[in-house]
């Protein structure tokens, strides 16, 4: 007999009504097991999935997707919905080449409202969904999913502030876990655990209410005027949470792992069709002992398959550990050296600046835009501000970068890590944007390494520039290196006698280098941005020149080198291979070889004859 008897027989989600609530808590039993043994084969996240199984059933009894649109916060948490919404059969090919998504898509299923790589958006999307909803007279109801570590960005409230001045049927979902990435931060970290485990908040509104209602003559009226009034009794009686002061109906917390609970839950915040927040307490990581108790080690797992020390954070040797290692080396010998990370310290490598440098080490949770502009607060009394964010997470900071940094020339350093493919995580993950972006910001500059040591070089000429925006971007993993290319800060050219040029920066140089053979020069470039004078002087003398950039063709380095190489006069051939578009899910390896970028791929193309793709 199959262990997925259920997941097996049934038409989901829609006989999941049918079951009852024995039925579910076994659905539930075999949804983990799926998950572990395909998170454990492809990678992915687990801690985050095992807390929200039984969440997810609830909502699937309760409300109707597509009709009712169902918007997940990330999209870590939502293994459970795609297994419950079609995609059993092809759950294998998780995060797989070809195969569907870690994340939401609304192009993988029509259950999938909005796509979700990114933290803190379901409430905006999901009352964008109320709203037009409501103007179509369709009376279904728009629901987001939230984790309490999403709350530490802005957009979150945002959301929260409008919807909750509405009257559309949209119900607001915490799932609260104590636990993002890394360990949750700030004020309102804070005012959930205080209200985490008052489940009795709900009884003693009632219990007061009803005391009022049955006492004769002043029992009523006293009630009425309590409910109308802002005073300092009605705070006392009636202890209102700040969801109910944004306009919220407010239903918790409640057991996140009841399945009775928390449709009894849903049912009623379905019925009030106003603005309902729910609160639901749940353990990540449950149902798997080792990722209840250390659900940070667990909340992602690599392709490559589990490693007890750590799936994917504590990786000894990798650019991010470098970084962070140098970083703090820095740091112990001048004491304006700050690091920001925004809930991502093991990620980033920073786990080793705050233990030596707690008091200059800041997490200011998923915020990248105060970040920001919490660094150039840092700059402007003195401070060198370090901030280490992902590639695909700093674009939301676009904005601060040109207004509260650039304009003023005010000195910030980016460790810009997981630049270029990622691999399995997909199109939302993946590092080819900030190049394209950061070029458009006047007063900065922005450093490339291909190695460790011109890592470590590039951040110490980062952290030491009199002005501007530093940036230093480096991929996700280790090194390859190959020997004699010689370690700078700037560029190097190795020159064969040949009147073709290869051009190239990070880590693909290494493939460049075995490409080119003997027979084309290769010029490395390290710091990639403003392009140096000589570099231009030296590929004016070249009548063939290939750039190979691992990032955005539009707007990238190879455009900008292009440009300002026709504009002194160059009159050769100029042929770039780069990235078009969104990536999808592949391995690293299969994202290079598709896009030309492996050794192979760089070979194929400077032995191709012909001038496709040449620019003239």
């Amino acid at each position: 007999m199959s262990k997925y008897k259920h997941l097996n027989n049934l038409i989901l989600p829609q006989e999941l009504g049918s079951l009852t609530v024995p039925q579910c808590e076994r659905l539930c039993g075999e949804i983990r097991k799926k998950i572990i043994a395909t998170v454990m084969k492809n990678g992915g996240h687990l801690s985050s999935n095992l807390g929200t199984v039984e969440l997810t059933v609830a909502i699937h009894r309760v409300f109707h997707s597509p009709d009712d649109k169902i918007v997940w916060d990330v999209g870590h948490q939502a293994y459970t919905h795609k297994l419950l919404t079609g995609r059993y059969d092809r759950f294998s090919t998780l995060r797989k080449e070809g195969g569907i998504s870690g994340f939401c898509r609304p192009d993988e299923s029509e259950h999938d409202a909005f796509i979700s790589g990114h933290s803190s958006t379901a409430i905006s999307a999901a009352f964008g969904m109320a709203e037009a909803m409501r103007i179509n007279g369709d009376n279904h109801h728009a629901v987001a999913i939230i984790g309490d570590g999403a709350f530490t960005g802005g957009l979150a409230y945002e959301g929260l502030n409008n919807a909750g001045k509405s009257k559309d049927n949209i119900i607001v979902i915490l799932n609260h876990n104590d636990m993002s990435i890394s360990k949750n931060v700030g004020a309102f970290a804070k005012y959930l655990t205080s209200i985490r485990g008052n489940a009795a908040y709900l009884d003693a509104k009632k219990r007061v209410e009803k005391i009022l209602a049955e006492t004769p003559i002043v029992g009523e009226p006293i009630k009425k005027f309590i409910l109308a009034s802002k005073s300092a009794l009605k705070s006392v009686l009636y202890h209102s949470t700040m969801f109910e002061d944004m306009g919220f109906v407010y239903l918790g917390p409640i057991d996140g792992h009841n399945i009775s609970e928390l449709e009894e839950a849903l049912r009623a915040a379905k019925k009030l069709r106003c603005p309902v927040f729910v609160h639901v307490n749940t353990i990540k990581g449950r149902g798997y002992y080792p990722a209840e108790n250390n659900p940070g080690a667990f909340h992602a797992i690599p392709s490559a398959g589990y490693d007890e020390e750590n799936p994917d954070n504590n990786v000894t040797d990798s650019f991010s550990e470098i970084f962070g290692k140098k970083l703090s080396s820095l740091a112990d010998a001048d004491k304006n050296i700050c690091a920001i990370t925004a809930a991502m310290k093991y990620g980033t490598g920073l786990q080793h600046f705050a233990a030596k440098h707690g008091n200059r080490f800041f997490d200011v949770g998923i915020a990248e835009q105060h970040a920001v502009t919490f660094s150039a607060g840092l700059a402007k009394s003195g401070k060198i501000p370090v901030f280490a964010v992902y590639s695909s997470f700093l674009q939301r900071s676009y904005d601060q970068l040109i207004h509260d940094a650039a304009i003023d020339n005010t000195h910030i350093v980016l460790g810009i890590d997981r630049a270029g493919f990622i691999g399995d995580d997909g199109e939302t993950h993946q590092g080819l944007f900030d190049v394209p972006m950061l070029l458009t910001i006047p007063n900065t500059v922005i450093y490339s390494p291909s190695t460790y040591a011109e890592l470590e070089m590039c951040l110490e000429s980062a952290v030491y520039l009199e002005d501007g925006i530093a940036a230093v971007r480096y991929p996700k993993g280790e090194e390859t290196v190959t020997t004699g290319e010689g370690d700078t800060d700037s560029y190097s050219l190795k020159s064969n006698g040949s009147k073709r040029l290869a051009i190239s920066y990070g880590r693909i140089v290494h493939n460049l280098y075995k490409a080119a053979g003997n027979y084309t020069d290769v010029l490395k470039l390290v710091k990639i941005f403003p392009i140096d004078e000589e570099v231009k002087k030296i590929c004016m003398e070249y009548s063939e020149i290939y750039f190979f950039e691992e990032s955005s063709r539009s707007g990238g380095i190879g455009e900008r080198l292009l440009t300002e190489l026709y504009q002194n006069g160059y009159k050769g051939k100029f042929v770039i291979t780069s990235v078009d578009g969104f990536v999808k899910q592949a391995s690293v390896s299969s994202c290079m070889e598709k896009y030309g970028l492996s050794e192979n791929g760089m070979r194929k193309i400077l032995e191709r004859v012909g001038s496709e793709n040449c620019a003239t």
